[in-house]
């Protein structure tokens, strides 16, 4: 499951996109628009910045923006930050790989054979999906319901 952190960010990174190229945007207004509490976006802001996705600037005209182009930022890249591993199974992670306790023959596990289709499948889709696709698809969404 997605947690609180990771789509915050995502939704705090949707923000930014939409001001790309703009000035930096204020924690505040971010918080506000999305309805993140103020202290968890800070965190998770500061997480970003460190990892370079973000640039921030400090006093007057002062906030954060991205530091690359939104077509630039994916999601995959946003998870394994803020979360860390993406597949569901320690065994089948690419970057965070640990052998399961209680597997004594990890190369005929049945389980973990279709846990590695399902990592695939699902980095695929994540790998494919930056920011500016979320904000495109969300506009199209919007269209439709009016």
């Amino acid at each position: 499951m997605l947690s609180k952190k990771t789509k915050y960010a995502i939704k705090a990174l949707m923000v930014l996109g939409r001001n790309y190229g703009n000035e930096p945007m204020q924690i505040v207004k971010i918080a506000q628009e999305e309805n993140i509490p103020k202290k968890f976006l800070e965190q998770i802001l500061l997480e970003m910045r460190n990892a370079g996705i973000l640039y921030s600037k400090k006093g007057a005209g002062g906030g954060y923006s991205l530091n690359k182009a939104p077509e630039d930022v994916f999601l995959s890249q946003v998870m394994r930050l803020i979360d860390g591993p993406i597949a569901l199974l320690p065994c089948v992670s690419l970057n965070f790989y640990r052998s399961c306790d209680e597997c004594t023959q990890e190369h005929a596990c049945g389980i973990r054979d279709t846990f590695v289709e399902v990592r695939n499948a699902m980095l695929q889709i994540l790998n494919d999906t930056s920011i500016a696709h979320l904000i495109n698809k969300e506009k199209e969404l919007n269209l439709n319901v009016d």
